[in-house]
């Protein structure tokens, strides 16, 4: 008999491998044209311009520069929201054209995750849906939240395999009258901040030389299809998703590693809604605290609405408790806009989050009170009838 861990080792050194030929998965790419070469579905393609990057096993992914329509997350709107407006902000800094729809539904996968109430098709429905509605505005979806996304990828994989549901959905959305639809790519919105990168870099304003930083991987980004991430042999020889790593380094930051990069931010879905101390204490003794045991860094920087909230507000509670905590958690649509120049109040939001930042901001050279001040009065600005629909620019005026 093989021994187990002879196993485990095989399939790492086949995991990781950027050589497609030594793929051990079906490219996507290959079985979705194919669909719709059967006319199973219409294949959404990504428009030009495009940034080319390499997934796990080495197949190139295509990015969209622009023509982006945004899939927000009911999360962010609700806990987070300056992790949206960085991400709009940073298109409207590079000139980009990008659409946020008001026609856009929850992707209901904390339904799909959290309580299993929901069905196949009801999900695939929904799903292709929202990528019927991107087609049909003529931009190309960018997922916000990496639940939606690790969901969306899991539900592309079911249609493909699946013909019964497959027809299931198209009778579904036969009666919205729209047709099954599928983007070429399932893009998530911390793909396009890492192909935006060097753009982003070029466009920096506030010093990252000396910022120590380390990163949460978001589980559902590289966990769920996990041949869909993207890997690069600079990020770490290719042995770890090159997200967040590679923009941080493109920004000045000195990216820091520890021991529990792989562990879940503490979230987990069902555990946030049944055990609710467990994902607390778990975010704070087995990511926040052995971040700062081994790293010392001076930020957390992550990419999902759940890893944020997290693994900022767990710490609240773990203070009263005496844990090593205070450090500062942020998405990289964050900082990424703070190294642009953005206000971290009008912008940011980071008033929303648990975990004191203003020592952070300090340190990048914003001050902070003077920054709050600004953000009241343009609040006082917003509170006038005749402005209810002025934007933060605008109240800047």
């Amino acid at each position: 008999m093989i021994p187990h861990s002879a196993v485990l080792n095989k399939a790492k050194d086949r995991r990781f491998t950027q050589d497609p030929d030594l793929a051990p998965t079906e490219d996507y790419h290959d079985v979705v044209d194919q669909l719709e070469k059967e006319g199973e579905w219409e294949v959404h393609r990504v428009p030009e311009p495009y940034v080319e990057v390499k997934t796990m096993y080495g197949r190139v992914k295509k990015i969209p520069v622009e023509k982006t329509w945004h899939h927000k997350s009911c999360g962010q709107c609700g806990h987070i929201p300056g992790y949206s407006t960085a991400v709009f902000w940073i298109n409207r800094q590079l000139g980009l054209d990008y659409h946020d729809p008001s026609d856009q539904t929850s992707c209901t996968a904390w339904n799909y995750y959290a309580s299993a109430t929901s069905n196949a098709p009801a999900q695939a429905a929904v799903a292709m849906r929202n990528f019927a509605a991107a087609q049909e505005s003529g931009y190309f979806p960018i997922i916000h939240c990496g639940t939606s996304f690790g969901h969306y990828k899991e539900t592309r994989q079911q249609l493909i395999h699946s013909p019964e549901l497959r027809r299931q959905t198209r009778d579904i959305l036969a009666k919205l009258g729209k047709k099954l639809v599928i983007p070429e790519e399932i893009v998530h919105y911390s793909e396009w901040v890492h192909a935006m990168r060097d753009r982003i870099a070029d466009r920096q304003v506030r010093d990252m030389s000396h910022v120590r930083a380390t990163i949460h991987p978001a589980c559902h980004y590289h966990k769920l299809v996990g041949e869909d991430a993207i890997y690069a042999p600079e990020i770490y020889g290719a042995q770890r998703t090159a997200i967040i790593t590679g923009m941080l380094q493109a920004l000045g930051c000195d990216v820091r590693d520890y021991s529990t990069w792989y562990d879940c931010c503490g979230f987990g879905f069902r555990h946030i809604l049944v055990s609710r101390d467990f994902s607390r204490s778990f975010a704070v003794q087995r990511k926040i605290e052995v971040m700062k045991e081994e790293a010392d860094p001076h930020v957390l920087v992550t990419h999902d609405t759940g890893c944020v909230t997290t693994l900022d507000q767990s710490q609240f509670a773990a203070r009263a408790h005496g844990k090593n905590v205070g450090l500062p958690v942020m998405s990289d649509s964050q900082i990424a806009a703070l190294a642009m120049g953005a206000h971290p109040y009008k912008v940011l939001q980071l008033h929303w989050h648990s975990t004191d930042s203003r020592p952070f901001l300090e340190m990048v050279g914003v001050d902070h009170q003077k920054a709050w001040g600004e953000f009241e009065a343009a609040v006082e600005k917003l509170k006038d009838d005749e402005n209810m629909y002025m934007t933060w620019e605008d109240a800047d005026a």
